[in-house]
């Protein structure tokens, strides 16, 4: 009898075009449209010398500044700050007028800034040039007040500076930023198996449609009709992630661990949590199913968006300032599986998700289990 349910279902929820687009289609759709904003996250990013310009009236002004920023641009240093060209203050008027540089130096006795906009670059160069001025000040001072402390401390290392905070790398994997926004819609995804589990639930409830009513009086155990149609919505379901697991690999090329054996159990845990959701919030609510779908559609945003499927920073916000969300999130837990997986070296912080999405998906099937089980009906 479960075998004949639940291919039947199965044969059900495929044939139904508009929720096989939800689940198959849309989030495939997003993943292009993700592919397509986000592919140049990362080199923009990258930074690129700042094209600057100096004027020189007289020669012998400023030679050791002039020294110092040839050791930082383009042709003197591996990773240059500067594109630097020398010219006349009338050019040099001219090319950041036409947007060819981002500002120019003007020596004389001092070092004028002159830039036409206030943005990444011009702060480059002021914050470049007031450090300067400020060693410049304090190698003259200590001339004056101790010249033996230079030959004590010798001239290079006036120049030095100290680190004292040590950057140690948690992982040996880059991190491309936008890594995070496809991982939370593989879990968006995975929570729109909730809208395979609405439907299903919806065909076994007597007061939700017809077929409902005919299986509440078929002598079948209500246990095996809920569980072949959960067996056959998470079948479909698990189709639907895996197609887009092998879109987001093959084609849009977004990196993923090379533990397989992990992904693939997030996958079926995340598509397991998803249905069961959508049955729970079926049997939860005494309303019509377009009201449900509402529900389910605007709870599954709500959980991405907290996720940082829209803003990346949201998920920091949430974890520093409202914690306990980021463990009751399924999106979030499933989300956080892909990226632990992909980050850090310990499965540690996986194996905590996958316990939490597994407490998530047995409260929300035992709930439904109950309710269903507890119904009862005056008349049909």
């Amino acid at each position: 009898m479960f075998m004949h349910n639940y291919k039947y279902r199965l044969k059900c929820i495929i044939r139904d075009k508009n929720m096989m687009f939800w689940t198959l289609l849309f989030p495939i759709l997003l993943a292009t449209l993700f592919n397509l904003s986000l592919s140049n996250l990362s080199s923009a990013e990258d930074f690129s010398a700042v094209n600057i310009a100096i004027v020189k009236d007289k020669e012998g002004y400023n030679k050791e500044f002039i020294d110092v920023v040839n050791s930082v641009s383009v042709g003197e240093s591996d990773d240059p700050l500067f594109s630097t060209k020398y010219t006349s203050q009338a050019n040099a008027k001219d090319l950041l007028d036409n947007n060819k540089i981002d500002g120019y130096l003007y020596l004389d006795k001092n070092i004028e800034i002159v830039v036409k906009d206030s943005g990444i670059n011009q702060t480059i160069i002021k914050s470049f040039v007031d450090e300067y001025k400020q060693t410049e000040s304090t190698i003259k001072r200590i001339l004056k007040e101790n010249p033996m402390a230079i030959e004590s401390i010798g001239v290079d290392n006036l120049f030095k500076k100290t680190d004292y905070i040590k950057e140690v790398a948690i992982s040996n994997t880059s991190i491309d930023e936008s890594i995070n926004y496809f991982y939370t819609l593989i879990a968006m995804a995975c929570l729109y198996g909730g809208f395979l589990g609405l439907k299903e639930i919806s065909q076994i409830q007597a007061n939700q449609s017809p077929q409902g009513a005919r299986v509440s009086v078929a002598p079948t155990h209500k246990l095996k009709v809920f569980m072949s149609s959960m067996a056959a919505a998470t079948t479909v379901q698990l189709f639907d992630i895996g197609v887009l697991m092998a879109y987001l690999t093959f084609v849009l090329k977004v990196s993923f661990s090379n533990q397989i054996g992990y992904i693939l159990l997030a996958c079926v845990v995340g598509t397991i949590t998803g249905v069961s959701f959508g049955t729970c919030l079926g049997v939860a609510l005494k309303k019509s199913e377009g009201v449900k779908v509402g529900i389910l559609v605007g709870a599954t945003m709500t959980m991405s968006f907290l996720s940082g499927m829209m803003y990346d920073k949201m998920k920091y916000i949430v974890n520093s300032k409202m914690p306990i969300l980021s463990y009751i999130n399924p999106v979030n837990l499933i989300a956080d599986s892909f990226y632990s997986l992909y980050y850090y070296d310990s499965a540690t912080k996986y194996f905590i998700n996958i316990g939490l999405l597994c407490i998530l998906s047995i409260i929300c099937g035992g709930i439904t289990y109950l309710v269903l089980r507890g119904q009862k009906y005056a008349s049909l």
